[in-house]
């Protein structure tokens, strides 16, 4: 875990511009503070029962401590302050990196100790994830921050199955980074960054218009595009678990992500009439009125 966030310091900081210094320092501190965390859980594990082996956690201290500092590393409610800064202050291919990449290591961890974890501190913090996600990103118009609250509220999905189906997590995972890598590489080559310049992504490339309106739908969660499949499953799953309040509750959070979805989509495909040009530029001209002496 510390040499995988040692190594993206350095590309977090590769552009000499303080905002970039500031996310590297907070992605740093947080980081630290949650592997202390990691150790911390290890060590009460290890007074109780005279193991080091952190995989077979065996009192409820130690696992809440470790799922505390696993939800940190990740970014999920009510500990997901520094994600949408952290990405706002980053390049966009660093932003990619943050919500891909970087979510396999504390993942990997939490499939290793499933079968330890609280199951009803992992509801609580998904159900927070999916609220937070989905309400915070309403009130967003720049693209990494929205990219970070629907990394949230999809962290939040994974949570509520672990304890159920951990095939279904990696799934729902695996999904999730493919629609994600899917929409962050149709806006690095475009530099699209806010709402605005969604707006005229239409001008650039009318099919990268097209995937992207057909990537936000998947990450709302529409059928029949493969983003529905993962939420489709765990709305089953944790129905045959007797889970059907909880069910409910997320289906309904899970609306206001929809919300901010369709926004983009709206802005993105159905604001600028259907035109083409082969300028890379994303404003027209001011005519300039010509003084004729009198």
């Amino acid at each position: 875990l510390e040499l995988n966030t040692m190594s993206i310091i350095p590309i977090l900081a590769k552009h000499h511009h303080p905002r970039a210094t500031e996310a590297a320092t907070k992605y740093f501190i947080i980081q630290a503070a949650a592997s202390s965390l990691i150790l911390f859980s290890s060590i009460m594990n290890a007074w109780h029962t005279g193991t080091w082996n952190i995989i077979q956690l065996s009192t409820y201290p130690s696992t809440v401590t470790l799922t505390i500092a696993l939800s940190m590393k990740l970014g999920l409610a009510p500990m997901h302050f520094w994600l949408p800064e952290v990405m706002q202050g980053t390049t966009l291919s660093s932003a990619l990196i943050i919500t891909t990449w970087q979510k396999l290591p504390p993942m990997s961890l939490l499939l290793m100790t499933t079968n330890y974890l609280p199951p009803l501190v992992l509801l609580t913090v998904a159900i927070i994830s999916i609220l937070v996600g989905g309400w915070s990103g309403l009130n967003q118009i720049q693209m990494r921050k929205i990219m970070a609250f629907s990394s949230i509220a999809h962290l939040g999905w994974m949570m509520a199955i672990l304890t159920m189906s951990q095939k279904l997590t990696i799934l729902t995972l695996v999904i999730y980074m493919m629609m994600t890598s899917s929409l962050f590489l149709i806006m690095i080559p475009t530099s699209t960054k806010t709402f605005k310049d969604m707006s005229q992504l239409w001008t650039i490339s009318p099919t990268l218009t097209t995937t992207c309106m057909l990537t936000l739908m998947s990450l709302g969660g529409l059928p029949p595009l493969i983003g529905f499949l993962p939420k489709w499953f765990i709305l089953k799953e944790l129905t045959n678990n007797h889970l059907i309040p909880t069910a409910i509750i997320m289906a309904i959070l899970s609306l206001l992500s929809l919300m901010f979805y369709m926004r983009l989509t709206y802005t993105a495909t159905l604001t600028i009439s259907p035109n083409t040009t082969n300028s890379m530029m994303k404003w027209r001209f001011k005519p300039t009125n010509i003084i004729t002496p009198t």
